[in-house]
């Protein structure tokens, strides 16, 4: 895969998933109702649009990477970070009945996004070294004189 085709690839997977985390993380804040008919009654409400604010806020980073074709490899361990604890979250609490099973069809598209990024990291020489890129430096040598 060219750094090209890599960056292409990275871009639109960052757009996926920043759309995707946009719009469940703003779901409890602008609608908790429709929010809680799905996923079950929430006694803390202040946390769930808490933690709904901080994935909005992850995926809106991510989106605006992915939009400008600017997918830095630390925009990439926040989207692959996220969605393996997002994953680890709905595993763990679904199975010891804290949460209902609904979540595990998130751990399922969590999961996806994962080996996404996986995939993206071991065929694109985007991720490979990121002080190489033109302009990495920003013209400066930062070698010893």
């Amino acid at each position: 895969m060219s750094a090209r085709d890599g960056a292409s690839a990275a871009g639109a997977l960052a757009v996926t998933q920043g759309a995707f985390y946009l719009a469940t993380g703003l779901w409890p804040i602008v609608h908790l109702p429709s929010f809680e008919a799905v996923t079950g009654e929430k006694t803390d409400k202040w946390l769930v649009k808490t933690v709904g604010a901080l994935i909005a806020a992850g995926g809106a980073a991510m989106m605006m990477a992915g939009l400008r074709r600017r997918v830095t490899p630390e925009i990439a361990l926040l989207a692959a970070g996220s969605a393996a604890a997002l994953t680890a979250v709905d595993v763990n609490y679904t199975a010891r009945r804290v949460i209902p099973p609904v979540y595990l069809l998130d751990a399922a598209a969590e999961s996806a996004l994962i080996a996404g990024w996986a995939v993206l990291a071991a065929r694109s020489p985007l991720f490979d070294d990121a002080d190489e890129r033109p302009g990495a430096n920003s013209g400066r040598d930062r070698s010893p004189r």
